[in-house]
Protein backbone atom coordinates (compact mmCIF):
# COMPACT_ATOMS: atom_id res chain seq x y z
CA UNK A 1 0.00 0.00 0.00
CA UNK A 2 1.61 3.45 -0.43
CA UNK A 3 2.53 5.34 1.75
CA UNK A 4 -0.35 8.52 2.91
CA UNK A 5 2.91 10.16 4.91
CA UNK A 6 4.96 10.58 1.49
CA UNK A 7 2.03 11.87 -0.74
CA UNK A 8 1.93 14.89 -1.82
CA UNK A 9 0.17 17.96 -0.57
CA UNK A 10 -1.38 21.56 -1.67
CA UNK A 11 -0.82 24.05 1.52
CA UNK A 12 -2.31 26.95 0.08
CA UNK A 13 -0.68 27.72 -3.25
CA UNK A 14 2.50 25.84 -2.04
CA UNK A 15 2.90 22.07 -3.40
CA UNK A 16 4.86 19.82 -1.00
CA UNK A 17 5.86 16.51 -2.06
CA UNK A 18 5.01 14.81 1.18
CA UNK A 19 3.57 15.36 4.91
CA UNK A 20 6.42 15.73 6.88
CA UNK A 21 7.08 19.11 8.31
CA UNK A 22 9.90 20.38 10.59
CA UNK A 23 8.15 21.80 13.40
CA UNK A 24 9.87 25.39 14.74
CA UNK A 25 12.15 25.11 17.34
CA UNK A 26 13.70 27.61 19.25
CA UNK A 27 17.34 27.41 19.62
CA UNK A 28 18.12 31.08 22.12
CA UNK A 29 21.51 31.26 20.01
CA UNK A 30 21.15 34.02 18.64
CA UNK A 31 23.26 37.56 18.62
CA UNK A 32 20.93 40.20 20.08
CA UNK A 33 18.58 38.84 17.52
CA UNK A 34 21.14 38.22 14.54
CA UNK A 35 21.04 34.49 13.07
CA UNK A 36 24.16 33.32 12.91
CA UNK A 37 26.64 30.56 12.07
CA UNK A 38 24.62 28.17 14.45
CA UNK A 39 21.69 28.80 12.39
CA UNK A 40 23.70 28.33 8.80
CA UNK A 41 24.29 24.71 10.16
CA UNK A 42 21.43 23.80 11.94
CA UNK A 43 18.98 25.34 9.08
CA UNK A 44 21.22 24.14 6.56
CA UNK A 45 21.41 21.10 7.85
CA UNK A 46 17.53 20.59 8.28
CA UNK A 47 16.78 21.83 4.84
CA UNK A 48 18.87 18.72 3.19
CA UNK A 49 16.45 15.85 3.98
CA UNK A 50 14.39 16.44 7.31
CA UNK A 51 10.71 16.82 5.67
CA UNK A 52 9.44 18.57 2.68
CA UNK A 53 8.84 21.96 4.71
CA UNK A 54 11.45 23.46 7.07
CA UNK A 55 9.59 25.75 9.38
CA UNK A 56 12.10 28.71 11.37
CA UNK A 57 12.23 28.90 14.90
CA UNK A 58 9.81 31.10 16.91
CA UNK A 59 11.57 34.88 15.00
CA UNK A 60 10.60 38.01 17.07
CA UNK A 61 8.77 40.57 15.61
CA UNK A 62 10.44 42.98 18.17
CA UNK A 63 13.49 43.28 20.44
CA UNK A 64 10.85 43.79 23.18
CA UNK A 65 9.21 40.59 22.06
CA UNK A 66 11.51 38.33 22.30
CA UNK A 67 11.65 35.93 25.07
CA UNK A 68 15.37 35.87 25.93
CA UNK A 69 18.20 38.15 25.05
CA UNK A 70 19.35 35.47 22.65
CA UNK A 71 15.89 34.94 20.63
CA UNK A 72 15.59 34.71 17.06
CA UNK A 73 14.42 38.41 15.40
CA UNK A 74 12.74 39.69 12.28
CA UNK A 75 12.87 43.85 13.08
CA UNK A 76 15.88 45.65 11.83
CA UNK A 77 17.53 45.46 8.94
CA UNK A 78 20.51 43.96 10.67
CA UNK A 79 18.23 40.80 11.54
CA UNK A 80 16.76 40.92 8.15
CA UNK A 81 20.56 40.64 6.64
CA UNK A 82 21.74 37.72 8.92
CA UNK A 83 18.56 35.79 7.75
CA UNK A 84 19.20 36.27 4.37
CA UNK A 85 22.62 34.75 4.34
CA UNK A 86 21.15 31.52 6.30
CA UNK A 87 17.68 31.48 3.66
CA UNK A 88 19.90 31.90 0.51
CA UNK A 89 22.18 28.89 1.73
CA UNK A 90 18.95 26.69 2.35
CA UNK A 91 17.85 27.84 -0.93
CA UNK A 92 21.29 26.95 -2.82
CA UNK A 93 21.93 23.46 -1.01
CA UNK A 94 18.94 22.37 0.71
CA UNK A 95 15.43 20.80 -0.76
CA UNK A 96 12.78 21.85 1.68
CA UNK A 97 10.10 24.68 1.03
CA UNK A 98 11.01 27.17 3.66
CA UNK A 99 8.56 28.60 6.16
CA UNK A 100 9.04 31.31 8.83
CA UNK A 101 7.47 31.74 12.61
CA UNK A 102 6.58 35.23 13.61
CA UNK A 103 6.17 35.57 17.06
CA UNK A 104 5.78 38.01 20.24
CA UNK A 105 6.45 36.56 24.03
CA UNK A 106 3.86 38.85 25.53
CA UNK A 107 4.30 38.24 29.44
CA UNK A 108 6.50 35.28 28.73
CA UNK A 109 9.50 37.31 27.56
CA UNK A 110 12.38 39.00 29.70
CA UNK A 111 13.22 35.01 30.54
CA UNK A 112 16.24 32.83 31.02
CA UNK A 113 17.27 30.42 27.78
CA UNK A 114 15.99 26.72 29.06
CA UNK A 115 19.03 25.80 29.20
CA UNK A 116 19.65 28.82 32.08
CA UNK A 117 16.54 27.29 33.82
CA UNK A 118 14.10 29.05 32.08
CA UNK A 119 13.25 31.49 35.08
CA UNK A 120 12.62 35.64 34.33
CA UNK A 121 15.59 37.78 34.24
CA UNK A 122 16.80 39.42 37.50
CA UNK A 123 17.43 43.08 37.97
CA UNK A 124 20.71 42.46 37.07
CA UNK A 125 20.76 40.05 33.96
CA UNK A 126 19.48 43.34 31.65
CA UNK A 127 15.29 42.70 31.92
CA UNK A 128 13.34 44.41 29.76
CA UNK A 129 9.61 45.44 30.37
CA UNK A 130 6.95 43.00 29.25
CA UNK A 131 3.20 43.75 27.83
CA UNK A 132 -0.07 41.43 27.11
CA UNK A 133 -3.51 42.06 27.52
CA UNK A 134 -3.79 42.38 31.15
CA UNK A 135 -1.22 42.68 33.63
CA UNK A 136 -0.96 39.16 34.99
CA UNK A 137 2.12 37.58 35.74
CA UNK A 138 3.01 33.77 34.03
CA UNK A 139 3.79 32.26 37.51
CA UNK A 140 5.03 33.52 40.60
CA UNK A 141 8.79 34.87 40.45
CA UNK A 142 7.69 36.65 37.25
CA UNK A 143 7.56 39.80 35.76
CA UNK A 144 4.08 41.66 36.19
CA UNK A 145 3.77 42.86 32.63
CA UNK A 146 2.44 46.30 31.23
CA UNK A 147 -1.69 46.05 30.03
CA UNK A 148 -1.38 46.91 26.51
CA UNK A 149 -2.69 50.65 25.72
CA UNK A 150 -4.29 51.27 22.23
CA UNK A 151 -1.36 52.72 21.20
CA UNK A 152 0.56 49.18 22.12
CA UNK A 153 -1.70 47.33 20.48
CA UNK A 154 -1.68 49.51 17.11
CA UNK A 155 2.32 49.01 17.68
CA UNK A 156 2.82 45.83 18.07
CA UNK A 157 0.45 44.95 15.16
CA UNK A 158 2.60 47.41 13.06
CA UNK A 159 5.64 44.85 14.10
CA UNK A 160 3.95 41.68 13.05
CA UNK A 161 3.28 43.48 9.99
CA UNK A 162 6.54 45.08 9.25
CA UNK A 163 8.14 41.52 10.10
CA UNK A 164 5.94 39.46 7.53
CA UNK A 165 7.10 42.71 4.23
CA UNK A 166 10.70 41.59 5.51
CA UNK A 167 9.99 37.88 5.50
CA UNK A 168 8.40 37.99 2.06
CA UNK A 169 11.74 40.04 0.62
CA UNK A 170 13.20 37.35 2.26
CA UNK A 171 11.46 34.51 -0.14
CA UNK A 172 9.69 32.31 2.76
CA UNK A 173 7.21 29.93 0.97
CA UNK A 174 5.35 30.03 4.48
CA UNK A 175 4.40 32.64 7.08
CA UNK A 176 2.73 30.83 10.47
CA UNK A 177 1.43 33.48 13.09
CA UNK A 178 2.55 32.24 16.89
CA UNK A 179 -0.84 32.20 18.70
CA UNK A 180 0.05 29.57 21.10
CA UNK A 181 2.22 28.30 23.89
CA UNK A 182 1.41 31.10 25.95
CA UNK A 183 2.63 34.18 24.41
CA UNK A 184 1.23 37.03 23.21
CA UNK A 185 -1.57 36.26 20.76
CA UNK A 186 -2.28 33.04 22.48
CA UNK A 187 -2.52 35.42 26.00
CA UNK A 188 -5.35 37.01 24.03
CA UNK A 189 -7.78 34.39 22.98
CA UNK A 190 -7.41 32.49 26.57
CA UNK A 191 -9.41 33.69 29.30
CA UNK A 192 -6.72 32.65 32.09
CA UNK A 193 -3.93 35.57 30.70
CA UNK A 194 -6.78 38.19 29.24
CA UNK A 195 -9.09 39.92 31.70
CA UNK A 196 -9.73 43.08 29.51
CA UNK A 197 -12.95 45.18 29.53
CA UNK A 198 -12.43 46.51 26.51
CA UNK A 199 -13.09 45.64 22.96
CA UNK A 200 -10.66 43.23 23.20
CA UNK A 201 -10.96 40.92 25.98
CA UNK A 202 -13.56 39.68 28.68
CA UNK A 203 -15.86 36.47 29.21
CA UNK A 204 -16.61 37.20 25.34
CA UNK A 205 -14.69 35.10 23.22
CA UNK A 206 -14.85 37.24 20.11
CA UNK A 207 -13.60 39.60 21.98
CA UNK A 208 -10.63 37.71 22.98
CA UNK A 209 -10.45 36.80 19.32
CA UNK A 210 -10.20 40.46 17.78
CA UNK A 211 -6.51 40.92 18.57
CA UNK A 212 -5.13 38.43 16.78
CA UNK A 213 -7.24 38.10 14.10
CA UNK A 214 -6.75 42.27 13.28
CA UNK A 215 -2.82 41.21 13.57
CA UNK A 216 -3.67 38.28 10.99
CA UNK A 217 -5.74 40.98 8.63
CA UNK A 218 -3.20 43.34 8.73
CA UNK A 219 -0.29 40.70 7.70
CA UNK A 220 -2.53 39.17 4.77
CA UNK A 221 -2.62 42.43 3.51
CA UNK A 222 1.20 42.73 2.86
CA UNK A 223 1.40 38.85 1.89
CA UNK A 224 1.17 37.85 -1.53
CA UNK A 225 -1.28 35.18 -2.93
CA UNK A 226 1.90 32.89 -3.65
CA UNK A 227 2.89 32.67 0.18
CA UNK A 228 1.12 29.98 2.04
CA UNK A 229 -0.20 32.03 5.05
CA UNK A 230 -1.09 29.72 8.64
CA UNK A 231 -1.23 30.31 12.43
CA UNK A 232 0.11 27.71 15.24
CA UNK A 233 -3.10 27.72 17.49
CA UNK A 234 -3.75 25.79 20.67
CA UNK A 235 -6.37 23.21 21.19
CA UNK A 236 -6.46 23.62 25.33
CA UNK A 237 -4.77 25.30 27.92
CA UNK A 238 -5.08 22.22 29.99
CA UNK A 239 -6.28 24.02 32.90
CA UNK A 240 -10.11 24.25 34.40
CA UNK A 241 -11.96 27.54 33.28
CA UNK A 242 -9.12 27.60 30.53
CA UNK A 243 -9.42 27.55 26.55
CA UNK A 244 -11.24 25.11 25.20
CA UNK A 245 -11.15 22.59 22.45
CA UNK A 246 -14.67 23.56 21.77
CA UNK A 247 -13.48 27.86 21.71
CA UNK A 248 -9.93 26.24 19.33
CA UNK A 249 -12.66 25.15 16.81
CA UNK A 250 -14.49 28.77 16.93
CA UNK A 251 -10.63 30.10 16.20
CA UNK A 252 -9.75 28.24 13.11
CA UNK A 253 -12.96 28.58 11.74
CA UNK A 254 -12.54 32.47 11.74
CA UNK A 255 -9.05 31.95 10.19
CA UNK A 256 -10.37 30.06 7.92
CA UNK A 257 -12.81 32.48 6.68
CA UNK A 258 -10.39 34.87 6.69
CA UNK A 259 -8.04 33.35 4.15
CA UNK A 260 -6.10 31.18 6.51
CA UNK A 261 -4.33 28.23 4.29
CA UNK A 262 -3.65 26.02 7.68
CA UNK A 263 -3.29 25.71 11.86
CA UNK A 264 -0.84 24.11 13.05
CA UNK A 265 -2.40 22.64 16.78
CA UNK A 266 -0.55 22.39 19.92
CA UNK A 267 -1.23 22.90 23.29
CA UNK A 268 -0.53 24.01 26.54
CA UNK A 269 2.20 26.40 27.91
CA UNK A 270 0.04 29.32 28.35
CA UNK A 271 -0.82 28.49 32.46
CA UNK A 272 1.98 27.27 35.30
CA UNK A 273 -1.06 25.41 36.59
CA UNK A 274 -1.37 23.12 33.39
CA UNK A 275 -2.00 19.78 33.85
CA UNK A 276 -0.51 17.82 30.37
CA UNK A 277 -1.49 14.88 29.31
CA UNK A 278 1.79 13.63 27.26
CA UNK A 279 1.69 10.67 25.77
CA UNK A 280 2.62 10.07 21.84
CA UNK A 281 0.93 12.41 19.31
CA UNK A 282 -1.01 14.03 22.82
CA UNK A 283 -2.06 17.07 20.90
CA UNK A 284 -3.48 14.60 17.29
CA UNK A 285 -7.31 14.87 18.30
CA UNK A 286 -6.92 18.59 18.58
CA UNK A 287 -6.26 18.82 14.85
CA UNK A 288 -8.27 16.01 14.10
CA UNK A 289 -11.01 18.02 15.53
CA UNK A 290 -10.29 20.76 13.12
CA UNK A 291 -10.51 18.17 9.93
CA UNK A 292 -13.41 16.74 10.99
CA UNK A 293 -15.49 20.01 11.73
CA UNK A 294 -13.57 22.43 8.95
CA UNK A 295 -11.79 22.59 5.58
CA UNK A 296 -8.54 24.65 6.41
CA UNK A 297 -5.51 22.28 6.70
CA UNK A 298 -4.30 21.15 10.37
CA UNK A 299 -1.17 20.59 11.29
CA UNK A 300 -0.37 17.45 13.80
CA UNK A 301 2.13 17.84 16.25
CA UNK A 302 3.52 16.41 19.64
CA UNK A 303 5.77 13.94 20.71
CA UNK A 304 5.53 12.34 17.44
CA UNK A 305 8.82 10.73 16.64
CA UNK A 306 8.69 7.67 14.49
CA UNK A 307 7.35 7.08 10.94
CA UNK A 308 5.07 4.63 11.70
CA UNK A 309 3.42 6.76 14.06
CA UNK A 310 3.85 9.81 11.61
CA UNK A 311 1.93 7.43 8.36
CA UNK A 312 -0.85 5.94 10.79
CA UNK A 313 -1.83 9.67 12.15
CA UNK A 314 -2.19 10.96 8.20
CA UNK A 315 -3.64 7.69 7.22
CA UNK A 316 -6.35 7.71 9.93
CA UNK A 317 -7.55 11.07 9.52
CA UNK A 318 -5.55 12.98 12.41
CA UNK A 319 -3.72 15.14 10.63
CA UNK A 320 -3.35 16.69 7.17
CA UNK A 321 0.75 17.33 7.46
CA UNK A 322 2.89 15.81 10.74
CA UNK A 323 5.33 18.18 12.41
CA UNK A 324 8.09 16.74 13.56
CA UNK A 325 10.07 18.72 16.44
CA UNK A 326 13.12 17.17 18.79
CA UNK A 327 13.30 13.66 16.61
CA UNK A 328 14.12 16.16 13.46
CA UNK A 329 16.77 17.71 15.82
CA UNK A 330 18.35 14.20 16.37
CA UNK A 331 17.72 12.99 12.94
CA UNK A 332 17.89 15.50 10.69
CA UNK A 333 17.55 13.12 7.45
CA UNK A 334 14.52 12.33 9.42
CA UNK A 335 12.84 12.11 5.80
CA UNK A 336 15.02 9.98 4.37
CA UNK A 337 15.07 7.29 7.09
CA UNK A 338 10.97 7.65 7.55
CA UNK A 339 11.01 6.72 3.75
CA UNK A 340 13.61 3.47 3.57
CA UNK A 341 11.68 2.07 6.90
CA UNK A 342 8.01 2.75 4.63
CA UNK A 343 9.61 1.67 1.50
CA UNK A 344 9.42 4.82 0.00
CA UNK A 345 12.20 5.63 -2.66
CA UNK A 346 12.73 9.00 -1.64
CA UNK A 347 15.68 11.24 -3.73
CA UNK A 348 18.61 13.14 -1.95
CA UNK A 349 20.12 16.06 -2.68
CA UNK A 350 22.89 15.93 -5.50
CA UNK A 351 26.01 16.23 -2.92
CA UNK A 352 24.79 13.41 -0.89
CA UNK A 353 23.54 10.73 -3.65
CA UNK A 354 26.26 8.63 -3.03
CA UNK A 355 24.72 8.06 0.23
CA UNK A 356 21.56 6.94 -1.01
CA UNK A 357 20.84 3.03 0.23
CA UNK A 358 20.14 2.31 -3.18
CA UNK A 359 24.27 2.99 -4.57
CA UNK A 360 26.04 1.58 -1.81
CA UNK A 361 24.07 -0.79 0.62
CA UNK A 362 23.46 -4.07 -1.50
Amino acid sequence: MASKLFSQFQLGPIELSNRIVVSPMCQYIADQGKANDWHLMHYGNLSIGAGALLIFEATHVSAQGRITHECLGLYDEETENALHRVVSFCRKHGQAKLGIQLAHAGRKGSAKTPMQGGAALQASEQPWETVAPSALAFADGWHTPKSMTSEDLVKVKVEFVESAKRAVRLGFDVIELHAAHGYLLNQFTSPLSNHRTDEYGGDDLSKRLAYPLEVFDAIKEVVPKHIALGARISGTDWVESGLTPEEMIIFARELEQRGCHFVDVTSGQLDSRQKIQFAPGFNLPFSRKVKTELTIAAMGVGMITTPTQAEEAISSGSADLIAIARGAMDDPRWAWHAAKELGVDLGYVPSYQRCHPSVWKR
